[in-house]
């Protein structure tokens, strides 16, 4: 029986290999993870995949619309499920994590630039800075 992993690959015109199942799976309860996150949980059940394999099969994944690529300031490129919802994040700018903000108005965009010099906008990504609970509390 198909799951609903190898289902949406082959929805999104990918074949249900083992490492995209691993990769899409892990970032499911990993969210915002970099490619060396991914592949030290993926080739624990994977050993044979490579860091390169992974880097590829987040590229695949991204073109597809499986997963969404993020690239706050001084992070390396960070991936994640939620896709096609004109998400922002937040980043706490002392340890760097990262949660989901949902986009203030419900529709995609959810700002309006003031010019748009021709182009037709379809997303806009904000990211917030600030400083997470748990390094607030130890501040204080």
């Amino acid at each position: 029986m198909e799951t609903t992993t190898e289902h949406a690959l082959r929805d999104a015109g990918l074949r249900a290999t083992a490492g995209r199942i691993a990769v899409l799976e892990a970032l499911v309860s990993m969210p915002h993870s970099d490619a060396e996150h991914v592949f030290r949980v993926v080739s624990s059940a994977l050993p044979t995949t490579s860091i390169q394999s992974v880097h590829n099969i987040l590229a695949d994944l991204t073109a597809a619309g499986l997963t969404r690529r993020i690239e706050p300031a001084g992070s390396a490129a960070l991936y994640e499920r939620r896709v096609n919802d004109n998400h922002h994040h937040v980043v706490c700018s002392q340890c760097g994590a990262i949660s989901d903000v949902d986009c203030v108005v419900g529709h995609a965009p959810c700002l309006s630039p003031s010019e748009t010099g021709g182009y037709t906008v379809q997303t806009a990504e904000v990211t917030f800075w600030g400083t997470c609970p748990d390094c607030a509390a130890s501040a204080a």
